[in-house]
């Protein structure tokens, strides 16, 4: 039995902060390395503030964008007043995929123990398009896709794999 080719994905990253430039985007860029690591494109990069309507602003781009098949987003996952990713993607979402912020959690509970606790990480699709929201910590992004991302993200992996059921997202 022979092993599927890989499929090369486009992957849009948004880095959500008040504070962070290009300059020190440390987990944009890390995401950056690692998409381009893993074989997928880096269809664009951008920065917005942590306000909901800038947020959705440049999501609801992407999602719309047939050639964008997933969304990273860094920063703006946690509980103090002005973390408000979640609550910006969360509408613009079809489905959530309740298992990686689960998933994530426990696997970040094993680094920085009851600290994962203020992690407010999620994922979904929204309009075909495969959507991570991920803390602002470059560390915290690296584990992410290592630990979960990167495998779902490639088609060879089995038993199942997120790739394989792009086909079916928009089935009524």
């Amino acid at each position: 039995m022979t092993q599927a080719a890989f499929k090369r994905l486009n992957i849009a990253v948004l880095t959500v902060s008040d504070t962070r430039t290009e300059e020190n985007d440390t987990s944009g860029r890390a995401l950056l390395a690692l998409i381009a690591r893993s074989g997928h494109r880096c269809y664009e990069k951008a920065m917005a503030r942590d306000d909901k309507y800038q947020i959705r602003a440049v999501l609801s781009r992407w999602i719309v964008d047939p050639q964008v098949d997933v969304v990273l987003t860094t920063g703006g996952t946690g509980i103090t007043g002005r973390d408000g990713t979640p609550e910006a993607v969360a509408p613009l979402l079809d489905k959530e995929i309740s298992g990686f912020g689960e998933m994530f959690r426990v696997l970040s509970f094993e680094q920085i123990g009851t600290s994962t606790l203020q992690s407010r990480t999620l994922a979904g699709v929204a309009n075909r398009t495969y959507v991570f929201v991920l803390p602002g910590s470059r560390h915290a992004c690296e584990s992410a896709w290592n630990l979960l991302i990167e495998a779902q993200l490639d088609n060879r992996t089995t038993p199942c794999n997120l790739v394989m059921l792009m086909p079916r997202l928009q089935e009524k």
